[in-house]
Order: C-alpha cells, then sequence, then structure tokens
C-alpha cells in the first residue's frame, strides 16, 4: 500500500527552567516533543515530515503548490499566531501569505486536514491557541470558542462510542481508554460527530468543498492522551481510519 505523504506540524516545545538554592541560581534550556509516539502509531500508513513547532512560522508552506505535495495536513499543538507571524512580517513588515486562508483554500480545491486538540489549537490556554474567527475555521469541521475552551478531567473521561456511526470508526470498539481533557468546541451544521461526550464533539468531520477535514478535540499525547492511549491495541486502526476518510482514498 502507497503511504500517505503527511505534514505534521507543531507537538514540540522549548523550555527554559530556573532553579533556585539559596544564594544562587542557574537556568537550564531544553526542547521536547512526542513526535516520536505519532510516528509508532502512524509509519505503517504514512510518510511524515514533522515541522517542529520553532520551525511552523518560516518553514511552514506559504504557497499552494507546495501544500499540494502533501496528502495530508495536520496541525498539532501550535497556535494561529505561529502561523501568521512569518519572520518577515514581524520583523520586516513586509506583506506575505496568510497561511490560514491557504490551508482553508487547500481543503476547498480538494486537500486534507486535521487538527488535533491541546494548549495551542483551538482557542487553547487563556485563548492563546487564537483560532476563533480565523480563516482555517471555515474548513473545520467545528466552530470554536472565544475564550480559553479547556475541559480539564484530572478524574478521566471514558468514551463509548457507536462504531457503526461512521467509517472512520470501522473497526474499533465500543469502550475506549480515557482521556483527561479535551478543547471545547461547537459542531457546525453538516459537521459528521463521530465521538461526543456530553454533547461536545470530540472527534468530528467535515466536507468542505472538493475536500475533507477532521477535529480530534483532544491530545494525540500526553497529558490529556494517556499512555495507555497512546500505545493502545487499536491506535494505528484510530488513526488510519481518520486519515483514509478525510484523504478520501
Amino acid at each position: 500500500m502507497k503511504k500517505y505523504k503527511m505534514l505534521f506540524a507543531g507537538e514540540s516545545w522549548l523550555t527554559h527552567n530556573m532553579e533556585v538554592k539559596g544564594w544562587d541560581d542557574f537556568s537550564v534550556g531544553g526542547y521536547g516533543t512526542e513526535i516520536d509516539r505519532i510516528h509508532a502509531a502512524m509509519d505503517e500508513f504514512a510518510e511524515i515530515t514533522h515541522l517542529p513547532s520553532h520551525l511552523v512560522g518560516e518553514k511552514f508552506p506559504s504557497t499552494m503548490e507546495e501544500l499540494k505535495t502533501y496528502d495530508v495536513v495536520i496541525l498539532s499543538d501550535v497556535g494561529a499566531n505561529t502561523l501568521l507571524l512569518h519572520p518577515l512580517v514581524f520583523t520586516q513588515s513586509v506583506r506575505f501569505p496568510n497561511r490560514l486562508q491557504l490551508l482553508a483554500d487547500y481543503v476547498e480545491q480538494g486537500g486534507a486536514l486535521g487538527m488535533m486538540g491541546g494548549y495551542m489549537t483551538f482557542q487553547g490556554i487563556g485563548g492563546k491557541g487564537c483560532y476563533h474567527g480565523s480563516p482555517i475555521e471555515k474548513a473545520l469541521p467545528v466552530d470554536f470558542l472565544p475564550y480559553d475552551d479547556r475541559q480539564e478531567h484530572p478524574e478521566g473521561i471514558d468514551l463509548k462510542v457507536d462504531p457503526q456511526c461512521h467509517p472512520a470508526l470501522k473497526g474499533l470498539p465500543e469502550e475506549w481508554p480515557y482521556l483527561l481533557g479535551y478543547n471545547k468546541a461547537v459542531a457546525k451544521p453538516g459537521a459528521q460527530v463521530a465521538v461526543e461526550y456530553q454533547g461536545d464533539p470530540i472527534l468530528s468531520f467535515y466536507e468542505y468543498g472538493k475536500g475533507r477535514s477532521f477535529a480530534w478535540a483532544s491530545d494525540c499525547a500526553p497529558h490529556w492522551m494517556p499512555p495507555a492511549f497512546c500505545e493502545w491495541e487499536y491506535i494505528h486502526l484510530f488513526w488510519k481510519n481518520m486519515i483514509d476518510w478525510v484523504v478520501q482514498r
């Protein structure tokens, strides 16, 4: 089977920690990513190009020709500002393509798009994801809230699904591992909500123009998606079904 060409943007972070010991202190920098979990879950069906969050602003495609070299584009825990504010715009006031509009156009022309939930997608922590009202919103199955949309569930939420209600659930069991949170959003008219929790769409799909999109409102890695979910025996099929549907293969 030919693998999908996937652009996976985000899912990484830089850290700056300070330790204070009496009179003295020192700082430690670091880099973290959960992309290895994505590779473990998707490598059997996708050829993944990972663009870490700190490179998205400069390196994310800015033309339709570049985007169309990929079968599917996924945004994960990277905010709208990172895509909007290319260094040329922010440091030199040079005009530059609006890549959120470009992504919407990509879907409309037949492309496949997915957005993972997290602290910097949907509207995100403190509203810093900033996707509410942005051009990409019209190409996704949900409308974002205009404020911090996190639903933190330290007690865990148990999802029970009907595998017959959507093709993307085919072959999956009715009971899934627990999640620890998600981004609250509102399903658009015409969206296909495959999984919900207390009326909130957790997994939803949408047809926009000639293309398709999905929104997975929880994370694709800890902490919202615990290791037990990441290493679930069905995790490969879970992601593959989603990608199959949006790519229309």
